[in-house]
């Protein structure tokens, strides 16, 4: 997998003490992006998905892993697989993304690895950067149109599950 990086303790991707990592490659582009360096797909560094599996479990004190970018998706079989892993280390899952939860069930139905991230992901950060809604209020989003999605209850239900802020 492509990865920009990875941030060993990180308090602001997500609740607890959580690993980022920040995958290389994004579509959207959103003006006023955060992190503009991700979005070349050509950037960044390799890495195994066990390489970063091993990483993510070298900081005992860490029990989250958040998958952000540049966008997850972008990589979905590698981000997947990550994801299981940390699933196999007692980790919860955050995963960031441009696109809606709704735009990625669609995309589910016909790319088996959107849909095994989707699965593998406790919580998504869903919908694009809108520099007009920013907010430093809003816990771990960057615009206010961005939504905390609890994606067990969401695929149970077939329909988006807002958590509570």
């Amino acid at each position: 997998m492509r990865i920009a990086g990875i941030v060993q303790e990180s308090i602001v991707d997500g609740p607890g003490l959580r690993v980022a990592v920040f995958t290389q490659g994004c579509v959207h582009n959103c003006p006023g992006c955060h992190n503009p360096e991700t979005h070349d797909t050509a950037g960044g560094r390799e890495m195994s998905v066990q390489e970063a599996a091993e990483e993510i479990g070298r900081n005992p004190l860490t029990d989250g892993l958040t998958l952000t970018g540049g966008d997850p998706f972008c990589q979905a079989a590698d981000c997947a697989a990550l994801a299981a892993a940390a699933h196999a280390m007692q980790y919860d899952v955050w995963t960031y993304t441009g696109w809606t939860f709704e735009e990625l069930m669609e995309r589910a139905k016909t790319d088996a690895a959107a849909a095994a991230l989707l699965k593998e992901t406790d919580v998504l950060v869903d919908g694009p950067f809108l520099l007009a809604l920013r907010s430093f209020s809003a816990p771990w989003r960057g615009s206010t149109n961005q939504r905390l999605i609890d994606v067990k209850k969401s695929l149970a239900a077939g329909a988006a599950v807002e958590m509570e802020d």
